[in-house]
């Protein structure tokens, strides 16, 4: 049980780092940076120890060659003191090849002395060799070997591998073999002088040591600096980022501290300029929203007065339209139904300045959606029969309740089913479809008239906006009742939305939800009508 929180701290790790990683460019830069500079160091690195390398090796080659052309003038000045005084006794070989190979072990390197060169003897591997104690033989290379089969060869050397060992420990070190001969009386003997590369090797790694501690203290020290400088240009852009959520959150007084006089202080003096310049613009906005909520509720208001006086005569008038002639009585019919459409548009007027002034509040309780439709269709039977046509509701059997405010949401079915009647063509249908699911409540209503052009599915919400200018509208409409909609929809938390095609009619969607407060994320009615996608499929 111990190990759980260390294990979700372990999988949580790798989530954080990506996410710092992609929201953090100061993360970035300085990891780039490092990357890059690291690159560069093993680049420089490599090239260095290339050189140094060869110039060690270089060097180590011409001190050998200098120490065994040293020794075998030497050797050759014995042969020749020792062979007018001996006169060539057997022992010369070993007086010869004692001291070169005490001497070897002395300063640090191996002789080998093999011979004398036949035309079938002469290799190392054959008797009559001597050589450096602890040294191992097979150093000597092969090829080099077949170069010294003959009398008189020219000297030569190669690299190789020197082993050493002394019946304790066995070492092999890269190393250089230079091989000779030398001629003792009638005799031909091939040696070979071995001079391991240790020290060499050694002051390699010490230097190679060196540059990866001064590549690695050089990386540390750029990626601190990069830290640095990116920090001094990062953080003004997250105070900017910063003062610009305040600003976006309706504090409009943030601004940003200028400090100094370089480019980012010429940053932070254009976004206070911007900002003083937003909170103006801002101001004068919601100055004008105010007037114009303003204005229209008092005209609304100061209207409702000589729109009573209005009334009353007009009622009056048409309640006496039998006694008046022809021309008189229309104008009295006239008159009392546009009063009526003057009093919906100064109703509409005075909502339309509630939900600007953000003072329309909800009335909540369960409804059936079901039943409320029923409703509404009834009360627009009548107008539909006069046109031909026909209102048909399809609903699930069980209820479909949601908490809504009744009296907005019958406003908006109303107002569906109005638009829906007014738009549709003669002797169609327009078909209302009620539906709901464990979250969400959906109605829709579809008509089959002039449709609605692409794009014209946002302007239909528009207040005032008609889809054909030129055409009547036979339920005396004002021109607010979807835009209404929209609002009240918006306050319930729902969605109201549309569908059109030209000459294909168009469909009305409104979902809610169920309880109140809750997010909407599907509907349970599609917005597309069926009969549109089999159209669509079948094209």
């Amino acid at each position: 049980m111990t190990l759980q929180p260390v294990v979700r701290v372990a999988a949580r790790a790798p989530k954080k780092l990506l996410t710092t990683w992609r929201r953090s460019i100061q993360t970035r830069v300085v990891v780039y940076t490092m990357l890059l500079t690291a690159a560069a160091v093993s680049l420089v690195g490599l090239v260095l120890l290339e050189q140094i390398s060869d110039e060690l090796v270089q060097d180590r080659v011409a001190a050998a060659k200098a120490e065994a052309s040293e020794e075998l003038s030497a050797a050759r000045s014995s042969i020749a003191e020792t062979s007018g005084a001996n006169g060539g006794t057997p022992l010369q070989r070993n007086d010869l090849g004692d001291p070169i190979i005490q001497r070897s072990l002395s300063r640090g390197y191996g002789v080998v002395m093999a011979g004398p060169v036949t035309s079938t003897s002469g290799r190392i591997s054959d008797n009559g060799v001597e050589w450096t104690p602890g040294l191992d033989v097979r150093s000597v290379p092969r090829t080099l070997e077949d170069g010294f089969q003959t009398i008189r060869a020219e000297p030569a050397w190669t690299y190789t591998r020197v082993s050493f060992d002394d019946g304790e420990r066995t070492s092999s070190t890269p190393g250089i073999v230079i091989g000779s001969q030398l001629e003792l009386h009638d005799d031909t003997y091939n040696i070979y002088f071995l001079f391991p590369m240790d020290q060499e090797q050694e002051t390699l790694a010490i230097i190679t040591r060196g540059l990866l501690a001064a590549g690695a203290i050089l990386i540390l020290l750029i990626g601190v600096g990069s830290w640095i400088v990116t920090r001094h240009v990062v953080t003004p852009i997250r105070i900017a980022r910063r003062t610009a959520e305040r600003l976006a959150a309706g504090r409009l007084e943030e601004r940003m501290v200028v400090r100094g006089g370089d480019d980012l202080t010429g940053l932070a003096i254009s976004f206070n300029q911007m900002a003083s310049g937003l909170q103006n613009q801002i101001r004068q906005l919601e100055h004008l929203s105010r007037v114009q909520r303003r204005f229209s509720s008092d005209v609304s208001h100061e209207l409702r007065t000589p729109l009573t006086t209005v009334r009353m005569a007009s009622d009056v008038l048409y309640e006496a339209r039998d006694t008046f002639d022809a021309p008189t009585a229309r104008a009295a019919e006239l008159l009392q139904t546009e009063l009526d459409r003057f009093e919906t548009l100064l109703s509409d007027l005075l909502e339309i300045s509630r939900f600007d002034a953000g003072a329309a509040v909800l009335d909540l309780y369960d409804t059936d959606l079901s039943a409320l439709t029923r409703a509404v269709v009834e009360a627009h039977t009548p107008l539909a029969e006069k046109r031909d046509i026909e209102l048909k509701i399809v609903a699930p059997d069980h209820p479909c309740t949601a908490q809504v405010d009744h009296r907005r949401v019958e406003r908006i079915v109303r107002n569906l089913v109005a638009n829906a009647t007014d738009h549709a063509l003669v002797g169609q249908t327009v078909t209302i479809r009620v539906d709901s699911d464990e979250h969400a409540a959906a109605l829709t209503v579809r008509d089959h008239g002039v449709g609605l052009a692409p794009g014209e599915t946002a302007l239909v919400f528009n207040r005032f906006w008609r889809a054909d200018p030129a055409r009547d509208r036979s339920s005396g409409g004002t021109g607010l009742g979807l835009s209404i909609s929209l609002e009240d929809a918006h306050l319930h938390g729902g969605w109201l939305q549309a569908w059109g095609r030209p000459n294909q009619g168009a469909q009305f969607r409104l979902t809610l939800p169920r309880h109140a407060g809750a997010a909407l994320r599907h509907s349970p009615l599609p917005l597309v009508p069926a009969d549109a996608r089999d159209t669509l499929e079948a094209s």
